[in-house]
């Protein structure tokens, strides 16, 4: 796959979150691809009066992800939001996918969120002396995930 022709300040990211059939964005960090299992604890004693510990599943969480990119002149990601702050979840909740892709542009992996939706944008907090790039910040809440190969 071709690199492709973009407003991305930034040459390198390399994640694209895809949202159905339109690419909202191209990124240059992600984090928080994971989940969790609270554990409940139950103590018993066996036949022989000893006591012990099981250690058994409990509650299954996704973690929150959170995606950065260059602030550029899309505000795609911040119509994203508005859904969400207008409390208009049946639009805010989307199917998504994060794809990780290597320095060819050619996809490597993909992580799919169910229901997902912006819970947080924030702009960038720029510094008048620093010569970084000014980064945005996204974090998606889900309900679920699965990893898929390219």
């Amino acid at each position: 796959m071709a690199a492709p022709k973009l407003r991305e300040p930034l040459i390198k990211f390399q994640f694209r979150l895809d949202l159905g059939t339109k690419v909202l964005g191209y990124f240059t960090g992600v984090q928080g691809l994971g989940s969790e299992h609270d554990v409940a604890e139950f103590k018993y004693v066996d036949g022989n009066g000893h006591g012990g510990i099981h250690k058994l599943p409990g509650r299954l969480h996704w973690e929150d992800v959170t995606l950065t990119l260059g602030v550029t002149d899309s505000l795609d990601v911040w119509k994203w939001r508005d859904d969400a702050e207008n409390g208009n979840m049946k639009a805010a909740r989307k199917h998504c996918s994060i794809t990780m892709m290597n320095r060819e542009f050619v996809d490597v992996t993909t992580w799919s969120l169910t229901d997902a939706w912006p819970k947080k944008v924030s702009g960038p907090d720029p510094q008048a002396d620093s010569s970084d790039y000014a980064i945005e910040t996204m974090v998606l809440t889900h309900e679920g995930m699965k990893r898929e190969a390219a």
